[in-house]
């Protein structure tokens, strides 16, 4: 009897070490929710970093797992219960929203990592169809009535956005600020748009696989991604003389990763990507970086433009979404203008 029961207890102990051994090995488990055309960047980076933490960290094995779709919509999924430990988005104000909507992260969230919190940049460029049969060189050339265009809603794609405030900065220039020309032209510009689609792939979409719009217009990033995918000799790439930065902010979701466990990871996670391997890797998906040394060695890959800043044409993001993304605002009008 007492062999038996010393027997039982030794498989019970064996059973219990097992089970401590094997929570203790149970993969920490990341969820980066990210802007919609980020699948392909985040597929490369999210390996080297696996394998960076497995080396620092070998008894807390990480798994990384990604959510797309367009950037306004993720946040408003963390809003309402998406447990995202991290954010890698394509606006400040998605990342803002955060804060004053749900206090999930503090107030000076922008301030905690290098460059406004925002690992590389981009700016907005034309993907037009072999040999530019419009002869598009310029945001003024899309406000020319035999034009079509192709790019995300503004109201629900960070990408939109920064397209519709590119082409209103680049109007600024030529007329002034506040001008009625620049109204008129972006009237035009907005009537000339074939379709809104809800985010960048969808735009995508709608130029290369259903043929509509002469132009589409997404990040220097993207339309470079698609032209390496679709065919280098089939599609051009356009980036204005004038252009606006685009800024890719990023944020640890600070009670998320409190209630998940992932505090650690999450914040080394975002580290990562400023390290020249990460800028390195950023810079071959046609992002610009802001690691100078690896910027002088791509510089072939990026044209020189004039890149204005939000804050310099629009005041700051808070005016941008009042004045032009809120209902009834310069957008409503501008397209209710346009349909009459």
């Amino acid at each position: 009897m007492k062999k038996s029961i010393f027997k039982n207890t030794g498989l019970a102990s064996l059973a219990m070490f097992s089970l401590m051994s094997s929570a203790s090995l149970s993969a920490t488990e990341l969820l980066n929710s990210s802007y919609d055309i980020s699948r392909e960047l985040f597929a490369a980076l999210n390996p080297e970093f696996e394998k960076q933490w497995a080396q620092e960290n070998p008894n807390d094995p990480l798994t990384i797992k990604q959510s797309h779709a367009g950037s306004s919509k993720q946040a408003l999924a963390i809003l309402q219960g998406l447990k995202a430990d991290v954010v890698t988005f394509n606006q400040v104000t998605d990342v803002q929203i955060l804060h004053d909507k749900g206090q999930l992260i503090p107030a000076d969230w922008q301030a905690r990592l290098p460059n406004n919190s925002s690992p590389y940049y981009s700016t907005m460029a034309f993907l037009v169809r072999k040999g530019n049969p419009k002869g598009i060189k310029t945001w003024d050339d899309l406000a020319r009535s035999d034009v079509k265009l192709v790019f995300p809603n503004p109201k629900t794609s960070g990408n939109g956005r920064y397209t519709y405030l590119a082409a209103w900065g680049a109007f600024n220039q030529e007329n002034g600020k506040d001008s009625p020309k620049t109204r008129e032209k972006m009237q035009q510009f907005l009537k000339n748009v074939e379709v809104f689609d809800t985010g960048g792939r969808g735009a995508t979409t709608s130029f290369i696989e259903r043929g509509l719009g002469d132009v589409l217009i997404s990040f220097e990033s993207e339309v470079n991604n698609i032209r390496s995918q679709y065919g280098e000799s089939d599609y051009e790439v356009i980036v204005p003389p004038i252009d606006i930065l685009a800024e890719f902010p990023v944020a640890w979701i600070d009670k998320n990763v409190q209630k998940n466990g992932t505090e650690k990871a999450a914040k080394a996670y975002l580290n990562y990507l400023y390290t020249p391997e990460a800028q390195n890797i950023i810079t071959r998906f046609n992002y610009r970086v802001n690691d100078k040394q690896v910027m002088e060695a791509n510089k072939s890959k990026f044209p020189s433009t004039q890149l204005f800043t939000v804050e310099s044409q629009f005041g700051n993001w808070n005016n941008v979404m009042n004045n032009h993304f809120s209902t009834g605002g310069e957008f409503d009008q501008l397209m209710e203008q346009g349909r009459r």
